[in-house]
């Protein structure tokens, strides 16, 4: 059975059961586990008429490998996957308030996970990566976004800046991040079709990102001088500028 097949961990399989329950097929739990949190897993889970089972440790590290699942793990049939020639449709629908966070080579599934529970939390339209060059989702993703990587449109496309020619065709305003930018973030009107642009881990925005981006921005670190930090971890900056939109929509719940 494919790793890919399986989520891990606590927080992974209680989002899966509270969000997604009807891709969840089957939970496995170690033996004699007495956390609080995974006996409230199976109780849920057996509530919903799903296939519970309490299985040896060894049978948990047989089916994730090295993945630490923390005694539970679920056998998930993986919600919906999207295809790039969908993209237009999602914009449409969201009529004149598309948001969409395009993530240009990031390589670190824990960081492209933590993208995706703050893009799940903010209401993205869609999350765009590269097929190439870019981790994929896989087990890792899916538990470090405790669910959010099922629960959002997560979008490889094979040229991001072909990709980044026909959103801006569809009136998506695409804002890059970059340190060395002038204009601030908090500056900018987000409340239209908007696609925040973020670069990877090692070397930010490709070129070739960047000469399609309308416009380069940055987010204010007036105590970045002083303690030498030069920019932010990929998935915090996602989160700030996804909420900074958030914001200025006025989303409340």
């Amino acid at each position: 059975m494919s790793q890919k097949q399986w989520i891990a961990g606590i927080n992974a399989v209680a989002a899966a059961l509270e969000h997604d329950a009807e891709h969840v097929r089957e939970v496995l739990i170690e033996a004699g586990a007495k956390n609080p949190r995974i006996v409230e897993i199976e109780a849920n889970a057996r509530r919903m008429d799903i296939d519970v089972r309490r299985v040896a440790t060894q049978a948990l590290d047989g089916v994730v490998g090295n993945l630490r699942h923390q005694g539970v793990v679920a056998r998930y049939a993986a919600a919906k996957t999207w295809n790039e020639n969908e993209l237009e449709a999602l914009v449409e629908a969201a009529e004149g308030r598309a948001l969409l966070l395009i993530l240009d080579g990031v390589q670190d599934p824990h960081n492209l996970g933590a993208c995706l529970r703050s893009a799940a939390a903010a209401g993205v339209t869609a999350v765009i990566i590269p097929k190439d060059k870019s981790v994929q989702v896989n087990a890792t993703v899916r538990k470090t976004s405790a669910g959010a990587a099922d629960s959002v449109a997560v979008i490889p496309v094979t040229n991001l800046a072909r990709t980044m020619r026909d959103l801006q065709k569809l009136g998506v305003w695409l804002y890059g991040l970059a340190g060395e930018a002038d204009t601030s973030l908090y500056s900018l009107d987000l409340r239209g079709n908007v696609g925040l642009v973020l670069g990877g881990e090692a070397d930010g925005l490709r070129r070739l990102t960047r000469e399609n981006c309308d416009q380069l921005v940055k987010i204010p670190m007036p105590g970045a001088g002083s303690l030498g930090v030069e920019s932010l971890n990929v998935s915090v900056a996602a989160g700030v500028t996804l909420f900074e939109v958030v914001r200025q929509r006025g989303v409340a719940k």
